[in-house]
């Protein structure tokens, strides 16, 4: 039988423990001569098949030769010498000003708003060749649902962008009514503003007074009673409404993403409903007004067919509208358009979807078209609300990994017999079975022996039977036993300068799995399998699931030639909305970042640092101006001297996360009593705090 660390097992009898014999030469660390590593040359190439980069990144990410992770602005059509090197930017972002960088900490979004660009292009593009190769008698122009980042200048990029496709927004809310309407004034006149979520007479002002102003503005009824409210307020501010309803289908799909569809959705009208609203309003003599027919399948459709199936059914209901009078023109297909977050163009899966965007458009078109040509009705005007496919990939999370422990490993330490042969008869019979067991090559029964024995060692220890001492001892044997017969590979935590609930909330809402990988040394072998823990004194706050169906991640070892940096991927949908500010970590800094024929292939046009301590304070109702008062008074009755005040100062001026390395490198504080300080003073107000954050380039 091999032999545990430290001892050498000598004439043992079956009955009692052997004495201890220290080995020459020093402890051993495994029972059986180590297997040689795995060898071979590592590869970009390996990596990029590894971390299925092709999968899920095409056409917009890749590994470079220099074994960074590359982003292709342009998609397809970029350029050799025009893709932007992520560790570059990275480096750019986080170096310190008096070394040319901009001096921001991470965590850290990277905004690439021509990937932006390429991806509302592309699904322009998608569709204007399903409308012409199919004989569409009419047009597309979609919007952009604001609620999946309503990022200012994600929001001004649409626009400008979507100018030329009559491409327009969608809002849910108030706020995002009016977010709508400012940016739209600068956007094509043609532009839907779709008007969807519950609605009160506030909201439908908002909406009609919006048609004053020149917007093609609809107003789409999710319950019935907010027709009434239509109506009263168009007559009292005698602005006619262009109108839209929601139809609940029948249609849905199975998943998380399906709940909000069907029959028991959370919003839409029944067909019972839909026939109400046609009488009301041919009652009041405004069937006229009823133009636009929107539904919504589920987010992440995953099949062509399933698409299919939903919009030939609300096809017919568009065709029975257009009968019963309304001047219907307007086909709204709601989201759903998924994309591929795991890599495996599966339709099987939340994570992926089994078509691309022109099978996508084509659907949409040749289904619409059917039911009208079947019902001799003109082909409407097709809308569809695709956020996440719009803005998922045009950003990027990078966080950093500053360090790494083992889950289970436990040192045996040079008196492990000693202390195994000190338990009770119970356990020790367990031992001599685990032992046997292990000789015979039996490693299904080792592993129900091991189990038993630290089952049993743990009660005698809360029992008071044992001592810490022989708790470690068992673990650190059958750890051992358990890599001698293969039940387990080392598995490390990686603790990373995140928190998930901030930065990646639908991983811990929904179980939503993004790609995660590093983003440079990936010429190196991985040869580590790790699990992510981030900052948060949560024990949810851990990232063991990953897009390979696995629960490690494998991982490069932590070394001290620099920070070891990962990114998250295709996480520009809904995670910076829904990020809350759990233990008061606040957003990460951003960097808005384009392709530029220089040295470096990109430039960097805006930098903001994340909110300091003082702003995630202030969100909650405290007053850091008032807090750092009282702190300096304490400091000035100890006696501590200025030195104190101006660290307590920087504190409250810098950001949440951990700084290595150096000093933080944040902003100064909230004020300050030494002469020529460079802090933010008491009496600035917050535009000005919000200028000294935001670092233009």
């Amino acid at each position: 039988m091999p032999l545990p660390p430290g001892c050498a097992f000598a004439g043992w009898d079956g009955m009692n423990l052997p004495a201890p014999e220290p080995f020459s030469g020093g402890t051993p660390t495994t029972l059986f001569p180590a297997a040689a590593p795995a060898g071979g040359a590592w590869s970009a190439d390996l990596s990029n098949s590894l971390y299925k980069v092709d999968g899920w990144g095409a056409p917009y990410f890749s590994v470079n030769p220099a074994g960074n992770v590359s982003v292709r602005p342009h998609g397809a059509a970029t350029l050799p010498g025009q893709e932007i090197d992520l560790m570059k930017v990275v480096r750019n972002a986080a170096e310190s000003k008096s070394s040319g960088g901009l001096g921001l900490q991470t965590p850290l979004v990277i905004r690439f708003p021509e990937v932006l660009k390429h991806r509302l292009e592309s699904l322009n593009a998608a569709f204007d060749y399903a409308i012409r190769a199919n004989g569409y008698g009419s047009h597309y122009q979609g919007v952009y649902p604001v609620k999946c980042n309503q990022d200012r200048y994600i929001v001004e990029d649409l626009v400008q962008f979507g100018s030329p496709y009559r491409f327009g927004l969608e809002a849910g809310s108030k706020p995002e009514l009016l977010l709508a309407i400012s940016q739209l004034l600068k956007g094509s006149p043609d532009a839907f503003l779709i008007c969807n979520g519950y609605k009160d007479d506030e909201y439908i002002s908002l909406a009609l007074n919006a048609r004053t102003m020149g917007l093609n503005t609809v107003i789409v009824l999710e319950q019935e009673e907010e027709l009434d409210t239509v109506i009263e307020t168009s007559r009292r501010l005698n602005i006619k409404p262009v109108i839209g309803i929601r139809a609940k289908l029948r249609t849905k799909h199975s998943g998380h993403f399906g709940s909000t569809s069907g029959e028991k959705g959370k919003f839409g009208l029944t067909t019972t409903q839909i026939l109400s609203i046609v009488s009301k309003l041919k009652q009041h003599e405004m069937l006229d007004c009823l133009q636009l027919l929107h539904f919504h399948i589920g987010s992440q459709i995953p099949s062509t067919a399933l698409l299919a199936d939903g919009v030939s059914e609300a096809g017919q209901i568009y065709c029975e509208l257009t009968r019963l009078g309304a001047a219907m023109r307007v086909v709204d297909v709601g989201g759903g358009l998924g994309i591929d977050y795991d890599g495996s163009h599966s339709s099987g899966s939340d994570l992926s979807v089994g078509y691309g965007l022109d099978e996508y458009a084509s659907t949409v078109v040749q289904s619409i078209r059917f039911a009208c040509d079947q019902k001799g009705v003109k082909h409407p005007i097709l809308c569809s609300e695709s956020g996440r496919a719009l803005v998922s990939h045009q950003s990027v999370l990078i966080f950093e990994a500053f360090c790494k422990s083992e889950t289970s490993r436990v040192d045996p330490g040079q008196n492990l017999v000693y202390y195994l042969d000190q338990l009770t008869d119970e356990s020790r019979a367990d031992y001599r079975n685990l032992m046997t067991a292990g000789m015979q090559g039996d490693f299904d029964t080792c592993n129900i022996y091991m189990d038993q024995l630290k089952k049993r060692v743990c009660e005698q220890f809360k029992d008071g039977i044992l001592g810490l001492e022989h708790l470690a001892a068992v673990d650190g044997f059958c750890d051992l036993v358990s890599k001698e017969i293969g039940a387990s590979k080392p598995v490390f935590n990686y603790h990373i300068n995140l928190s998930l609930f901030t930065s990646i909330p639908d991983f811990w809402a929904i179980g939503q799995l993004f790609p995660i990988l590093p983003i440079h040394r990936l010429t190196e072998r991985p040869a580590v399998d790790g699990v992510l823990l981030d900052l948060t004194c949560d024990s949810d706050g851990k990232i063991n699931r990953f897009i390979n169906g696995q629960s490690t991640l494998p991982l490069h070892d932590i070394n001290n030639n620099g920070p070891y940096y990962l990114g998250m991927f295709l996480g520009g949908a809904y995670q910076e909305a829904l990020g809350g500010l759990h233990n008061l970590f606040g957003g990460p800094s951003i960097v808005r970042v384009m392709q530029h024929e220089g040295p470096h292939g990109f430039v960097v046009t805006r930098a903001v640092s994340g909110p300091s301590n003082a702003d995630v304070l202030r969100a909650m109702q405290f007053e850091p101006e008032l807090m750092f008062e009282s702190i300096k008074e304490r400091i000035e009755e100890c006696g501590l001297g200025p030195s104190k005040t101006n660290e307590i100062n920087s504190a409250f001026g810098s950001m949440g996360y951990l700084v290595f390395g150096g000093p933080n490198l944040g902003l100064d504080g909230i004020g300050s009593d030494s002469e020529g300080s460079s802090g933010v003073t008491e009496e600035l107000d917050d535009e000005e705090w919000e200028m000294m954050r935001c670092l233009s380039v």
